[in-house]
């Protein structure tokens, strides 16, 4: 019986660009400004494109970035944060139609991630809330995170689910503890094979809910 539920927060139950690219940009700038050379223009506008999807961090790592680069962007990125109310994906009315405990865990720069969380109004809607600040020291990471889930509310990883779109994040933690996992396809999502379920939409999962 599944008695909980993990969440992600970007491209699962907001699109990540939904704050709109003039957010990120001083950022990006700052980033380019600190590359004299390290690397090249296509790479620096696809390592760009992934910061939609994935971690400054993870980025800088997998594109080369150097410690300057690094350090200019998270500069910026450590005081941005949505202003603006947030309207998330049209089915969040579903979360709380949902008959478990629901959790949210979202990695990135604490100002940021908070404040999408607070403009999407996603507080009441969960028992617990937690952020894998990237800018602070002693990272859990979403495995860490999760396993404090378990501990802190004696769930069992059978009775549990993570939900979210990012096969190298959550959806690996989830499959590392032996935790079932359910890939959201939102739109350009491509579908990864590590997930234990595909979903299109939360009242997919609610039906998933009904028969488990």
């Amino acid at each position: 019986m599944i008695k909980a539920l993990i969440f992600d927060l970007d491209n699962c139950l907001a699109a990540a660009n939904e704050v709109g690219e003039q957010l990120f940009a001083p950022a990006f700038d700052a980033i380019r400004k600190a590359n004299h050379g390290t690397v090249s223009s296509e790479t620096l506008s696809q390592a760009f494109t992934d910061c939609w999807r994935y971690p400054l961090d993870w980025v800088a790592t997998k594109y080369g970035f150097s410690e300057a680069m690094l350090a200019a962007g998270g500069k910026i990125f450590a005081t941005t944060e949505v202003k603006e109310p947030m309207s998330g994906y049209g089915d969040l009315a579903i979360l709380s139609e949902l008959p478990v405990q629901r959790f949210l865990v979202t990695s990135g720069f604490r100002l940021l991630q908070e404040s999408k969380i607070k403009a999407l109004g996603l507080e009441r809607l969960f028992t617990a809330i937690y952020v894998d600040a990237i800018d602070e020291p002693h990272r859990k990471g979403k495995q860490g995170l999760f396993e404090s889930i378990l501990n802190t509310h004696r769930f069992s990883s059978a009775e549990v689910l993570v939900v979210g779109d990012n096969p190298d994040s959550e959806i690996e933690a989830g499959n590392r503890l032996g935790i079932r996992t359910v890939q959201t396809l939102r739109a350009g999502v491509p579908r990864a094979d590590n997930a234990t379920f595909y979903i299109y939409s939360l009242s997919e999962l609610k039906e998933l809910l009904s028969g488990m």
